[in-house]
């Protein structure tokens, strides 16, 4: 019988092992790497995004892919060794007295005139193992040699796309710190729309204002509250975007300190290196196997050789029996003498697909060049932009300071008030998206020179 002491005993094992799994699973969360609720700075989110976003994970499997096709190239040189298994049977004359003779049954009686031409039916079990080796395949040899180089260019395809996937993240980054500032400035806005209010409403309670003042600014209020509505709307989806960049689903903090900015080189020194972009050498290699396609197709013009074996065993019984036995060892040639003009317009159409490949790479280095004259200038004009932001906010503050002196005064309407404090916070406003434009420009400089992730130290 169990006492009460024992059934403790047999709880304590129980409870130990709820909380190991506790703790397990608690650590297995943290293990994962959720973003969720961190708060990321700007290398911390690329460098989780270049392990963790799908699209890179994709591109990665994409180049797996094109590695393995390196070994099913080489496959076609390798030796072919092959087991299989065959059930016959006949009553044919000469197949009969063929199955016999491998299952090495033959006897006297079976040569007998009635055996010969009418033979009872035979069953046969036949278990061969053959080998082919090709000797000389010129296809199969450049065949490897484009795996490879389509591996090579698949391989600075998935470096740029790393480089693609920082930089969006970096914009990501930038918008949900942008729309982070946006909020404050909205709330701002309010603040000083609730502050106006508040005074239309004292100088109308002393006599010195009118109601529609007091209706006026409230309604500039209500707009505030509803600016200050979409610009945490758009701060939410702005954490949401760059959780999915870097490959989660939730929402991701950011710190709301300025991000490190990129060195800017000399234009010459960009374009110098904008040319060693991967895009453009995954594009360069891509270009070099069409025209191996060229001398692929020409291959075919060419003879295989190779040689080859096989040991057989035939049963009339059982399969995989060993009644009988033989073997067979083989060289031989294939060569394709005609072919209905395949080859020639086969020829022809890799000629063509080699040019059209020429013609988009030169497309492609000049686009490059245009890319990096193109950021340059985008960035010289957000610079300026920058500084003319920032004289705009100090004038419109100035403007409204003055404003609401003579409103106070009584020197001013409320409409001249509120003009003033919507041009102040549209400075205030402007004056955040510029800084977020001059940002991204130093990030997509350094995008199209190729040089984004060398920069960001990733």
């Amino acid at each position: 019988m169990k006492t009460k002491n024992d059934m403790q005993v047999r709880k304590k094992p129980s409870s130990f092992l709820i909380l190991f799994l506790l703790f397990f699973l608690a650590a297995m969360a943290a293990e994962k790497g959720n973003a969720a609720g961190q708060r990321l700075t700007l290398d911390e989110a690329v460098r989780i995004a270049l392990q963790g976003n799908h699209e890179l994970q994709a591109q990665r499997n994409a180049n797996a892919a094109k590695v393995a096709e390196v070994g099913i190239a080489r496959s076609f040189l390798l030796p072919r060794i092959s087991l299989e298994e065959r059930y016959l049977r006949t009553a044919s004359p000469a197949y009969s007295f063929m199955t016999r003779l491998n299952q090495q049954r033959i006897g006297m009686a079976d040569f007998a005139p009635e055996t010969l031409n009418h033979p009872a039916a035979v069953n046969d079990f036949q278990t061969a193992i053959t080998l082919e080796q090709p000797l000389f395949v010129k296809k199969a040899g450049i065949g490897i040699e484009m795996s490879r180089r389509e591996a090579a260019a698949s391989e600075e395809a998935l470096q740029r796309k790393g480089e693609e996937v920082a930089f969006k993240v970096v914009q990501y980054y930038l918008m949900a710190v942008t729309a982070g500032r946006y909020v404050g400035v909205a709330e701002r806005a309010l603040a000083d729309a609730q502050e106006h209010q508040r005074l239309a409403e004292i100088r109308y309670a002393a006599g010195l204002g009118l109601y529609s003042d007091t209706l006026r600014a409230a309604t500039a209020v209500a707009e505030a509250r509803q600016r200050l509505v979409s610009a945490e709307k758009n701060l939410n989806v702005a954490k949401r975007a760059l959780g999915l960049m870097i490959g989660s689903g939730d929402a991701v903090e950011v710190e709301e300190d300025t991000p490190p900015a990129l060195p800017i080189r000399e234009i010459e020194s960009l374009r110098s290196q904008a040319l060693a972009r991967r895009d453009l050498k995954s594009l360069e290699l891509r270009t070099e196997n069409a025209r191996n396609q060229i001398k692929l197709v020409e291959a075919d013009y060419y003879p295989i050789v190779g040689v080859g074996g096989s040991y057989q065993f035939n049963d009339h019984n059982h399969p995989l029996g060993g009644e009988g036995d033989g073997w067979q060892a083989m060289a031989f040639l294939r060569w394709e003498l005609f072919d209905g003009a395949r080859r020639g317009h086969e020829k022809l159409k890799a000629v063509r697909q080699a040019a059209e490949a020429e013609e988009y790479l030169k497309g492609m280095k000049k686009l490059v060049s245009f890319q990096v004259d193109e950021a340059w200038m985008t960035l010289a004009e957000a610079s300026k932009n920058r500084e003319l932001a920032e004289e705009e906010l100090k004038t419109a503050e100035e403007g409204r300071r003055l404003v609401r002196v003579r409103y106070e005064g009584a020197l001013a309407p409320i409409v001249d008030l509120l003009d003033a404090q919507v041009s102040f916070d549209h400075a205030r406003a402007n004056r955040v998206a510029r800084e977020n434009d001059y940002k991204l420009a130093i990030f997509n400089l350094g995008y199209v020179s190729g040089t984004i992730l060398q920069e960001l130290r990733q």
